[in-house]
């Protein structure tokens, strides 16, 4: 059974996007999150801002646990400034694009054949020198002429490359069409047997899926996919075809196709176009979908599982006192909607005993000054104090008590909104961190939109702190 390595080219993919362009932070969420499902390598830009770009691919390096991280270099570039960026990783790739047809060597490169070979000869050797992982990726491969294929693959591979790509970028290929070009390679260039050789397909037809596994069947071992649709390979929907039908054609993959579907949906949340009036963190314009919306005729059931797929795993006991909850509520109103049952649920569900409580805060912000918090938190006979900046007051607030606790978790959604009206309106929030692979929430309720803030995450800390310990 072939083991085929999973390539995720979302973040890359998304980088400057005209639709959709993710922010730094949300690029490094993505990127977590694709390492959680095991994906083997996960692909960012290339360095094209030294600064911001660099310290991108730093932070991506150190917070990557699992996954290969994978670098572009510029065609006869200096791959130093990539690998130093790269130097904390525990796996990184080093990948060097090649144009493949003559189209896209003389008006993209300008470029004639025999230079275009020598510079990646030079570049593959120059990347071999800071990792033993170096990808070629040919691009618009299978409208490249044949010869031309196999010069560049022969010199990539005599001069250390590990991996060979042949990209599909027309997309207009049938997988029958495309598996007969990967049977032309193969007997063309017998070296590929000798290193792992993949493919990126393009989805003009809507048949990139196809032709990827169409690749599978015929030996290759590496797809590039993406875990939001971006004109490429569907990172889900490839996972789900090798998982059931993987063992007819002998290929597996070591991606987390359990807690696939779950990690797909935390990570659209991330691609939203800013169009629909929904950020990264679960910001909304006000105006709320009505498809999850459950009445007093609802089952406990069919309530149960809107909370499932609001990500939230309840034991018998909460699942009870919030359906007692949400029918108290939906007998007082014509409906509930989703935001209002995740309000029941930090409310209602799991409440222990608080091991951090907090004392005071202080918050300084303002535009021309860094957001600063001031917490003092208190857990049995002691009162301990954070200090730390951040982007904006409660961003600076929630590092603190992350410093006070020692603990950092992932934050999976925070939602504010009014519960009165006028000057002295009440917020209320709700807070959703992410740990062990189970959702945590927190409610806070204040006149005060930091402090119910601080309330809401602290209620959240506290909830996990009690399961983790004995």
């Amino acid at each position: 059974m072939n083991t085929v390595k999973v390539c995720d080219s979302t973040v890359r993919k998304l980088s400057g996007g005209r639709d959709i362009s993710l922010s730094f932070k949300e690029k490094l969420e993505v990127a977590k999150l694709l390492d959680k499902l095991c994906v083997d390598v996960i692909e960012l830009d290339e360095i094209q801002n030294s600064k911001v770009d660099s310290l991108l691919i730093k932070s991506v390096a150190s917070a990557v646990k699992n996954s290969t991280v994978a670098v572009p270099v510029a065609l006869g570039g200096d791959p130093a400034p990539t690998a130093a960026a790269l130097s904390e990783a525990g796996h990184f790739r080093l990948q060097v694009v090649a144009p493949g047809s003559s189209v896209r060597m003389e008006y993209v490169y300008h470029k004639k054949v025999p230079a275009i070979i020598e510079m990646v000869k030079s570049t593959v050797e120059a990347c071999k020198k800071y990792t033993d992982d170096v990808e070629l990726l040919i691009d618009d491969a299978t409208r490249a002429d044949t010869m031309v294929l196999s010069d560049l693959t022969e010199t990539a591979i005599s001069s250390g490359a590990t991996t060979i790509t042949f990209c599909d970028d027309a997309g207009t290929m049938l997988p029958e069409e495309f598996a007969a070009f990967l049977e032309d390679r193969l007997k063309a260039d017998p070296k590929l047997s000798d290193i792992t050789w993949g493919v990126s397909c393009s989805n003009e037809l809507a048949m990139a899926d196809a032709c990827a596994i169409a690749a599978l069947c015929h030996g290759a071992g590496e797809i590039k996919a993406s875990a939001y649709p971006v004109n490429t390979s569907s990172l889900e929907n490839v996972c789900r075809v090798i998982a059931g039908k993987g063992e007819s054609f002998g290929v597996r993959t070591g991606v987390a196709t359990s807690s696939m579907k779950r990690m797909i949906g935390l990570i659209d949340r991330f691609c939203v176009p800013s169009a629909t009036g929904k950020t990264a963190f679960g910001f909304t314009s006000g105006e709320e979908s009505s498809d999850d919306r459950l009445t007093s005729h609802d089952t406990k059931e069919a309530v149960l599982g809107v909370v499932e797929k609001l990500g939230y795993s309840l034991g018998p006991e909460d699942g009870d006192k919030v359906y007692e909850a949400f029918m108290k509520l939906a007998t007082r109103k014509e409906s509930v909607s989703t935001k209002e049952l995740d309000a029941i649920v930090a409310t209602a569900a799991m409440q222990v005993p608080a091991r951090y409580t907090l004392e005071d805060y202080i918050a300084n912000t303002g535009n021309s000054i860094t957001s600063m918090a001031h917490v003092k938190l208190r857990t049995k006979d002691e009162d301990l104090e954070g200090i730390s900046l951040g982007d904006g007051p409660i961003d600076a607030a929630f590092l603190a008590i992350e410093q006070i606790t020692g603990r950092h978790y992932e934050l999976d959604d925070f939602q504010i909104k009014a519960v009165t009206e006028g000057k002295e309106a009440a917020a209320e929030t709700i807070v959703k961190l992410l740990a062990n692979g189970k959702v945590y929430s927190g409610r806070g309720l204040s006149t005060d939109i930091i402090g119910a803030s601080v309330r809401a995450y602290l209620n959240a800390v506290n909830k996990v702190i009690y399961e983790e310990e004995p």
